[in-house]
């Protein structure tokens, strides 16, 4: 599958590592009968991907040498028959998480440090292919987020966390704080991240027109 351009901004590279994240969970979730008819163990040494257009693969690995990309765990599909099915699927889990991770730092590596720690926040503020399969996201197993109109946040009233804190709440992605009690937030319905209302200058008046939002991010492309 061809991809597309590399991404180069931390705005660029997120969004790529979400749309990646998601075709994986859609292949360990609501695909998961076509994953697993896929990886058959008769065939060669076959590999997951997830694509920056959020579509997953079952492939061969790339024969290039040395790869465009860090290639994903190689020979998944030879351990499918010698394991119970769930404990399968949370292996390659695992490994599409590792994956995810060097994809995002390969094109983040020339990045600067206060670059790449915000892209690792990030990161880190979305639950892992594992967390989201396993259930241990928020109690019960995730599909991806479908697109919602854009609206004020509805999140539950907390105070600001320190920076260095986790947090089961993505910050802004331009201002990188968390949300607290009766501020107006907004959510971009291409990727899905919610910024406060201030950064990208949409008010609660303004939302209430809008059926569909782009963030700054998304409306460049």
């Amino acid at each position: 599958m061809t991809e597309q351009s590399p991404p180069r901004s931390v705005d660029e590279i997120f969004e790529d590592f979400s749309a990646r994240r998601n075709g994986l969970i859609r292949a360990l979730t609501t695909d998961v009968d076509d994953f697993y008819y896929q990886c058959d163990p008769e065939k060669e040494n076959l590999c997951l991907y997830g694509h920056s257009d959020s579509n997953w693969e079952v492939n061969l690995p790339v024969e290039e040498v040395p790869p465009e990309l860090p290639e994903p765990a190689l020979g998944i599909n030879f351990a499918r028959d010698g394991m119970e099915k769930r404990d399968w699927l949370k292996l390659v889990a695992v490994h599409s998480d590792a994956w995810l991770l060097s994809v995002a730092f390969f094109y983040g590596a020339k990045l600067a440090k206060a670059e790449r720690d915000k892209l690792f926040k990030l990161i880190n503020s979305r639950a892992t292919v594992f967390e989201t399969l396993s259930g241990k996201d928020s109690g019960k197993p995730k599909k991806p987020q479908a697109k919602r109109p854009a609206k004020i946040a509805t999140k539950e009233a907390r105070v600001e966390e320190p920076e260095d804190q986790d947090s089961e709440d993505a910050p802004c992605p331009l201002c990188l704080k968390f949300y607290k009690k009766n501020e107006f937030w907004i959510g971009c319905d291409v990727c899905e991240r919610w910024y406060h209302g201030a950064c990208v200058k949409v008010t609660p008046n303004q939302a209430d027109g809008l059926s569909h939002y782009k963030c700054p991010a998304c409306a460049k492309r």
